[in-house]
């Protein structure tokens, strides 16, 4: 089962993947990695400080990486919704995010980008027209521990086909963070 634990920048979905990976014997890509190491992209957007990923070479190249012996994977990016079909939303307040994305060094520019698509839902409105299943999850105040059980109790439901009440539970567009639009 391929999931794809998606966000804005700084939600916590790569550390999270990485003690899914680590101790609960789940595979990740790290997707993001990929591209970068595999130049999986078609330009470099110097303005913006980001690359354009090629999604069709992406999307071909995972599909080749999934591993079936592996019962899930967890495709760890802000582009994962692009590919699967299940996902999970991290989200983060935006004054938290901003600090968060600031102390990456990340430009001004950049961080007010990141935290305008967080208090504007992109991803998770992304995710709700594209996927088959989202789940959506508050990443502000919990530790990576806390959020990584979360995603472990919604993966365990998927994989016992009774996700009804993780459904509930993690419903996307529980979290509005429009007060945070400046």
């Amino acid at each position: 089962m391929l999931i794809g634990l998606t966000g804005t920048p700084g939600t916590g979905k790569t550390s999270v993947s990485n003690l899914l990976e680590k101790r609960r014997g789940y595979r990740a890509i790290h997707l993001n990695e990929l591209i970068k190491e595999e130049r999986l992209y078609s330009e470099v957007d110097e303005e913006r400080d980001t690359l354009v990923a090629d999604m069709d070479r992406v999307s071909k190249r995972v599909s080749e990486l999934v591993d079936d012996s592996y019962d899930v994977t967890i495709l760890d990016s802000h582009l994962s919704h692009h590919i699967a079909d299940i996902v999970i939303v991290l989200r983060t307040a935006p004054d938290k995010l901003s600090e968060r994305l600031s102390g990456r060094n990340y430009s001004k520019a950049k961080v007010s980008e990141n935290v305008d698509a967080e208090a504007l839902d992109v991803i998770l409105i992304e995710s709700v027209e594209w996927c088959d299943k989202v789940f959506e999850i508050n990443t502000t105040d919990a530790t990576v521990e806390e959020i990584a059980n979360n995603v472990d109790e919604i993966v365990r439901a998927l994989l016992r086909g009774d996700e009804k009440d993780v459904l509930l539970k993690y419903k996307p567009g529980s979290f509005d963070w429009s007060d945070y639009i400046f």
